[in-house]
């Protein structure tokens, strides 16, 4: 049972043996992670067995689909001992769980942000204030959900005049640039607004209002996550070292060092893109060979990372991944499908030198795998 003396009690039994102990168990949500520290604070060698590879074994071995634990203990026992298994990498031994809760809490509070403010911009404003959204401009600032709440109708606007308007405003805008006109051009577009003619305080705009305070609490969140990061970090070398390479932002390099660790503990390149599922697979039989394409049989967060920084670097001005697809899209610039595969190409290129930096220690430098001059892409030439 899940509980402290049954632990003990396992950990003693096997303790007992007098000989080496090699644990293998498939994973269960987070409910193997207690068992499993107690069992590495006793000393055990652990091993994680795929759930995939269990069930495909077991089907092999008994000709059949049905399932059972006893059936299941003796697959693992099979599997342990031919070598099909996993080290297991303890987070809170590994000094990572702290990492692994502020990265996925903060996917979960941006994807709850990218919610709520969809929900504004495609319901929310169409009824109560059409013309507004087009100052709506990135959604990682405060201020347009700021003013909103504060004038949710164009009639809280109108009602209050010009200068009265002005006046309110002016702090809820931030720092802009021109900000007399754009509060102005505010005031002018709510005077010829086609939104509905709701009252202030009816219960619909009430229902308003709390939709953007959950998304100005939400972007709070995220901004407290990401500053807590930074200091979680500030001293860590590998995240320094990620934090060169182009593309990779402070969310990517916690992501990276949340979901794989330390990548030194990957001896190869290879290892390390098998992983994230970046290796290439390609199903063959006889004289049938099928296409060779990305396994996807890895960690989903890391692949999705690497691709999202290859994006990002694939947009900046003078770097290698640029240069890289530069030369892959040479000729066939309306060709989507040759940009999808250099962008794929992109991505294991990103895990590449992201392991590469870290294992060796050295920091990133650009176009080290070319020896002769940079080559430029054609669309950044002067004319």
């Amino acid at each position: 049972m899940a509980t402290k003396p049954d632990y003990d009690r396992l950990a003693d039994e096997l303790t007992a043996i007098g000989r080496p102990i090699l644990v293998g168990f498939e994973a269960t949500g987070n409910y193997h992670r207690t068992l499993a520290y107690r069992l590495l604070s006793a000393g055990f060698d652990l091993r994680l067995v795929s759930s995939v590879a269990l069930a495909r074994t077991r089907e092999a071995l008994h000709n059949g689909w049905d399932k059972n634990d006893p059936k299941d203990a003796q697959v693992i026992l099979h599997m342990l001992r031919i070598g099909a298994t996993q080290v297991y990498v303890d987070p809170l031994a590994a000094d990572i769980n702290d990492l692994q809760e502020l990265s996925k809490t903060h996917e979960t509070i941006s994807r709850a942000k990218t919610q709520t403010w969809h929900r504004i911009l495609t319901h929310y404003l169409p009824l109560y204030f059409p013309e507004i959204a087009r100052f709506a401009g990135n959604s990682r600032s405060d201020w347009f959900l700021a003013l909103i709440e504060r004038f949710p109708t164009p009639g809280s606007i109108t009602a209050l005049g010009v200068e009265a308007f002005t006046g309110e405003a002016w702090s809820l805008v931030g720092r802009k640039v021109s900000k007399a006109q754009l509060i102005n051009d505010i005031y002018e577009t709510a005077s010829s607004s086609i939104a509905l003619p709701v009252p202030e305080d009816a219960a619909a705009i009430t229902m308003f209002r709390m939709i953007i305070a959950q998304a100005r609490s939400l972007i709070q969140q995220r901004n407290q996550i990401e500053a807590l990061a930074q200091t979680r970090l500030a001293g860590n070398r590998d995240y320094g070292l990620l934090r060169q390479i182009p593309g990779m932002g402070p969310i990517n390099a916690l992501t990276i060092l949340a979901e794989a660790g330390d990548l030194r503990r990957f001896r190869h390149h290879r290892q390390f893109l098998k992983f994230c599922g970046l290796d290439l697979a390609t199903c063959q039989s006889g004289t049938f060979r099928g296409r060779t394409k990305l396994s996807k049989y890895g960690n989903a967060r890391l692949r999705r990372t690497f691709w999202m920084a290859a994006q990002v670097a694939s947009r900046q001005r003078d770097n290698s991944f640029r240069d890289k697809l530069g030369r892959y899209v040479a000729g066939h610039g309306d060709d989507p499908d040759r940009r999808r595969k250099a962008m794929t190409a992109l991505t294991a290129k990103m895990a590449r030198v992201a392991h590469a930096v870290v294992k060796t220690g050295t920091q990133y430098r650009p176009f080290v795998e070319r020896s002769d001059a940079r080559w430029k892409d054609p669309s950044l030439q002067v004319p």
